[in-house]
């Protein structure tokens, strides 16, 4: 077993291998703190057969025990990957998966397993670099290693790898990828911070990664195995040079065609003529040729952008395509918007819950409730396509992205107690379909009343580089995220940046580089903002007539049970009664929601007197509950109840209880006295008096 360890922050990061998962091409077990990560990495000898992509595979799973938990549900085993476990995956895979070589098709597959959750809330983040360090020591090619770190600003200084419960304080929260000499990826969400913030958290993690970069290089050092052989295909000359004659300057002429379909339409009858010509029965060379021609498409695309300063649709590298939007559109639901932006467009809408229409998430970190949602659908026709349709990696994904955009602008759930659910519906799709929800999400939340605090629009920037040579692209085509070497998204206001996602398909980008496309991209999104402010520009005052009415009240927490009752009794007798949904939190928030407001004044009405305490000298009309020879109890309030003494019943003496006043019967009674323990004694023959002297 060799092992190596660096202080990070607060506690000891180690890695180490030799021990566990030895049958693995690499393993190495992970821990910082009470956190342990195992990755392993396996890759097959050979390549696949017939297939023109790399087929790597990364998962990250977390088992309950890890954090001594047992499974809830029937079966108390893991089932399929939770919400978190796809988005760790996706985040562990993107600054992985540009460091294989080129033409390197042997199937791969990457799993990150959380062993032992501590409080240090790294296990997400870490299991990047122990996917780094298991495919560096193994035999497997792979141009790494690479590493992330967590990084959060709370009080303007900022902090690496926050602990759970420093979250909350955090103005910004990224998590960043890179290798030592540059940075790869970077996830995260901001509360509306300025850019140049945003970029002194990438810098500030960038340090950090270079020591965990060094760290894996002193394990592979001790125990690295010597990588296999590797060779990537040779391109055949003669043919690249038939089919760049025969189909460069049609290709190109092809690049240039408006519109996606058009435009693609173009480019495969050029590819399709260049097939039938070149290739014979005896010499099927329709792959080949259509790798070239790929090949041969990208070339013409990106010198275009890069010496002309010409994209495929014509546009200026910072020009952003036409936009529109309409709001309200749809009858039924509680806000709708229909955002779009040149061949991109999608349907949002907005629904407002109750706060029994929380989501409930079963986590490592204990139980959590989610009362703002935001689910992005990518049906295949947006694109034209024919298949399956389901919820994939890519649309959690996109929610996710989406969702943080937006989540940083919501009221407060004390000023705006509903719960909400925003739906994206991509109906069609040429270049970031994701920031075009965050537009619309904004739009149909306007349009439902929700008072956010303001706007949120998005938009996705690319980067075409060769060399020393670079060119950043504002608001990319699907064929400029395609063939370029960056997929760049950044949401915010016009006051900062809400959420931030950067993916690249080279080794890293320059730090100049991405402030200036942080320049561009702020530029882009005022320019959309201003387009979604003819459309709606403050939210509506009213909400709509369908949407449920949230009246809320503020109890003493030891009021909570008589108001909730034995087994939810009393609450279920409420809604029962009024028809209201109530819900009731460890605050002593009480939520009453229903369309009716006669309804809801009305459980107002049963749970003021519910909570209501009595007062000294006060006048109730309370319920003879039993009757006893020295007198009777009487419930003045629910569940509270006090002595009526027979000297107390009438001005006058009386033999028996009973002869006035009986089980069942309602009477007034005056609080005379009330003790330490709570006991009270009461007067009818008081209240009786004050009664009279009233009329």
């Amino acid at each position: 077993m060799e092992r190596v360890e660096i202080e990070l922050g607060n506690n000891t990061l180690s890695l180490e291998t030799g021990e566990i998962a030895k049958q693995a091409d690499g393993a190495v077990m992970l821990q910082y703190g009470d956190t342990v990560v195992l990755a392993t990495a396996v890759s097959a000898d050979e390549g696949r057969e017939g297939i023109d992509f790399f087929p790597l595979t990364i998962d990250y799973q977390e088992k309950t025990y890890a954090a001594g938990k047992i499974p809830g549900g029937f079966l108390k085993r893991e089932g399929r990957p939770t919400e978190k476990e796809v988005l760790t995956s996706r985040l562990t895979d993107r600054p992985i998966r540009p460091l294989f070589p080129d033409g390197y098709n042997n199937e791969t597959q990457g799993i990150v397993t959380v062993l032992s959750y501590g409080i240090e809330n790294v296990s997400d983040v870490f299991g990047i670099t122990a996917m780094s360090a298991a495919l560096t020591i193994s035999d497997i090619p792979f141009n790494g290693p690479v590493a992330a770190v967590r990084v959060g600003r709370i009080e303007g200084e900022y902090v690496l790898n926050p602990e759970a419960e420093e979250a909350d304080y955090c103005e910004l929260t990224f998590i960043v990828a890179g290798t030592e000499e540059a940075v790869m990826m970077v996830e995260g969400g901001a509360q509306e911070m300025p850019e140049d913030i945003v970029l002194g958290a990438i810098d500030f993690a960038h340090e950090q990664i270079k020591v965990l970069v060094k760290l894996q290089k002193d394990l592979a050092a001790k125990a690295g195995k010597p990588k296999r052989e590797f060779n990537a295909p040779e391109s055949d000359g003669e043919l690249l040079t038939k089919v760049r004659d025969e189909a460069f300057d049609r290709l190109k002429e092809a690049c240039v065609v408006k519109g996606k379909h058009n435009r693609q339409k173009a480019i495969n009858t050029v590819v399709k003529e260049t097939i039938e010509k070149l290739s014979t029965e005896e010499d099927d060379l329709s792959g080949e040729i259509s790798s070239v021609c790929h090949d041969l498409e990208q070339e013409i695309v990106r010198n275009m952008i890069l010496s002309e300063g010409v994209r495929a649709d014509g546009r200026k590298p910072d020009e952003i395509r036409p936009i529109s939007s309409k709001i309200g559109f749809l009858p039924r639901v509680h806000g709708s918007a229909l955002f779009v932006r040149g061949e991109t467009q999608a349907i949002v809408t907005a629904t407002l819950g109750t706060g029994q229409d929380e989501q409930r998430i079963d986590a490592l970190e204990g139980d959590m409730y989610r009362s703002f949602m935001l689910h992005y659908n990518f049906p295949p026709y947006s694109v034209g396509e024919i298949k399956r349709i389901g919820t994939g990696r890519r649309e959690i994904g996109h929610g996710a992205l989406a969702g943080r955009a937006v989540e940083k602008v919501l009221p407060a759930k004390e000023e705006f107690p509903y719960t909400i659910r925003v739906v994206s519906e991509t109906t069609e799709s040429n270049g970031s379909s994701s920031m075009a929800t965050v537009c619309g999400a904004t739009l149909s939340l306007m349009d439902a009343g929700v008072p956010i605090k303001k706007p949120v629009a998005g938009i996705a920037m690319g980067l075409i580089m060769e060399g020393d040579k670079s060119v950043v692209l504002s608001d990319i085509l699907g064929l400029e995220d395609h063939l370029g070497d960056m997929d760049f998204k950044v949401t915010g206001t016009d006051s900062g940046v809400t959420a931030f996602q950067m993916d690249v398909k080279i080794a890293g980008v320059p730090r100049d580089v991405m402030e200036k496309a942080l320049a561009q991209a702020r530029d882009g999104r005022l320019h959309i903002l201003s387009k979604m402010k003819e459309t709606i520009e403050q939210p509506r005052e009213e909400l709509p007539s369908n949407a449920p009415r949230i009246y809320t009240m503020q109890v003493k927490q030891d009021k909570i049970r008589d108001i909730i009752g034995a087994g939810g009794k009393v609450r279920r007798g409420i809604v029962e009664e009024t028809g209201c949904k109530i819900d009731v939190d460890d605050s002593g928030l009480v939520s009453i929601a229903s369309s009716d407001q006669e309804a809801a004044q009305k459980a107002i009405d049963i749970i003021n007197a519910i909570i209501e305490e009595p007062e000294v000298g006060k006048i109730y009309h309370g319920r003879v509950t039993k009757v006893v020879d020295f007198g009777a109890f009487v419930e003045i309030l629910p569940g509270t109840e006090g002595l009526l003494h027979i000297s107390q019943i009438a001005d006058r003496r009386i033999a028996k209880v009973t002869d006035e006043i009986n089980e069942g019967d309602e009477v007034p009674v005056k609080v005379l006295e009330i003790d330490r323990s709570g006991k009270m004694k009461l007067s009818r023959k008081e209240a009786l008096k004050e009664q009279k002297a009233e009329e």
